[in-house]
Parts: structure tokens; sequence; C-alpha cells
């Protein structure tokens, strides 16, 4: 019947809206620091077995195939793109960039977080702190550069220098770590350009930057988001067709129920 239609094409209506806000976020965050992609994946639902393949008719036989009916589409999952984003300079002296595999690791005060966002900058007590206008996230190991300091240097591996004035001695103020998952797809988007760990995502492996796959640190440059416009308007217009496919479907069963509906006039 066409009754089963009308909700196959309702779960790919409810899909395609849902990829529509996916692709909608990713251009929304083509400009956002580090910011990477999201991508939606779908699978079909529960089918209904007339007949199942393999079974004997009459003679004996094997069928080699069966009659099924699956009963739509739904959201399987969002998997983010953690492929690394252009790097553009910017001449800030506490921004940075990893080039590689990799995350900054801050801290709110009551918990670790984790983010490819390098645009730091330093607090009121000297600490290397992520810049954001809602709330403080420290760096972590905690940084500290006294307010003479003169010539900071990050470098490639994490360690932080300076000068003071006065005096031509090179002064270590830290070293920057950098943390690895097992699986990247497994942190949970808090916002802020700040992810989670959690089961999925595997603890946070900390170490040096350079070291054990990690990503090192280039001083005075941003990485850029990831989003690719022209592929994100390409999947823009195949949704709006898919959703359009599956409008025009429920039409077609509403005709059908219709026409079935005035069977009795004639």
């Amino acid at each position: 019947m066409a009754i089963r239609a009308l909700y196959s094409s309702a779960t790919g209506m409810a899909a395609n809206s849902f990829n529509l806000d996916t692709i909608a976020n990713n251009l929304a965050n083509a400009g956002t620091t580090a910011y990477k992609q999201n991508r939606a994946n779908f699978e079909d639902i529960y089918y209904e077995h007339f007949k199942l393949p393999g079974v004997q008719d009459n003679q004996g036989n094997i069928t080699p195939t069966g009659t099924d009916l699956g009963i739509g589409v739904r959201v399987q999952s969002t998997e983010g793109d953690f492929s690394q984003g252009s790097i553009v300079p910017s001449n800030g002296t506490y921004d940075m960039a990893i080039v590689g595999d990799g995350f900054f690791q801050v801290n709110d005060g009551t918990q670790n977080l984790y983010t490819r966002a390098g645009n730091f900058s330093l607090n009121a007590n000297g600490n290397i702190v992520m810049a954001s206008a809602d709330k403080g996230y420290q760096l972590l190991p905690n940084i500290s550069i006294p307010q003479d300091a003169l010539n900071v240097t990050i470098s490639s591996d994490g360690v932080v220098s300076y000068q003071q004035q006065g005096s031509n001695q090179i002064q270590i103020a830290g070293n920057i770590q950098i943390a690895r998952f097992i699986n990247n797809q497994g942190l949970l988007r808090q916002g802020d350009n700040l992810y989670t760990e959690t089961t999925a995502s595997g603890t946070a492996q900390i170490g040096n930057p350079g070291t054990e796959g990690r990503g090192q640190i280039r001083q005075g440059f941003l990485e850029q988001s990831n989003v690719e416009p022209v592929r994100e308007l390409v999947e823009l217009i195949k949704t709006q067709r898919n959703f359009e496919l599956n409008s025009q479907v429920v039409q077609a069963a509403d005709q059908t129920l219709q026409t079935v509906a005035n069977l009795r006039r004639f």
C-alpha cells in the first residue's frame, strides 16, 4: 500500500533535513579557526521479508533471490573530518598551529579540554590562555611569561623561551605538550573550538610535539578551517534535490490513496 511509501519518504525528508543542517553548520564555520567539518552518514531501516532467499520451490530448486521491502532511511552518525587545514601566518607571538596530528590541552578550572585552535594570548597573571571572550581556558602544562619578557620564542618541539631586559641569557618558561587520541572521531564537540575525550576516543596520550606521531608547532601561524565551500555547495544541491524527490513521493502516495478512496464512486 501507499501508506508504506508515505512513511518511507517521510524518513527521507527528515534525513535530508538533518543533512542540510549539517552542511549549513559547516559553511557557517568556514572561517572558524581550526574547525573540522562534519559529515552526516545514513543507513537504511528495518526490512520486511515476504520471501527469504535460498528457500526451496515446489520442484526442490533453491531460489536465488527473495522478496523484501525497506521502510526508509535514518541518520547513522555524524563523522568529523580531522584532515589538516591550511596554515596561514598571523604574526601573533602566542598564535600557534599544529602541523600534523594532535591537540592542545587546556583547562577551564573543572576539566581538561582539547583544541586545534591555537589563538592563544596572555592573561593578567602572565599565563598562556586560549583567547576566549566567555571563559578563560589555561594552556596545559601551565606556562607563565614574566611581564618584562622579550623575544618570546616557541620552538617546533614546544619549548617556550624568552629573554629579560638587560640580559642576553635565554630563559626557559616551559614546554608545550600535545595530546593524541586513537580515534579522533570519538571526541565530543563542546563548542568554542573545544573537544572532550570519551570512551570512544580513548584516553589522551600526552607528549612532546614531533614525537610518536604528534604534529609539530609553528609559532606565528594559525590553522584554518578544513571546510571546502565548493564541495559543501555541491552537497547542498544534492540534498535539496533528494528532499524534493522524497516530497514528490509523498505527493504520489497521496494521489494513490486518493484514487483508492474514490473507488466507491465508480
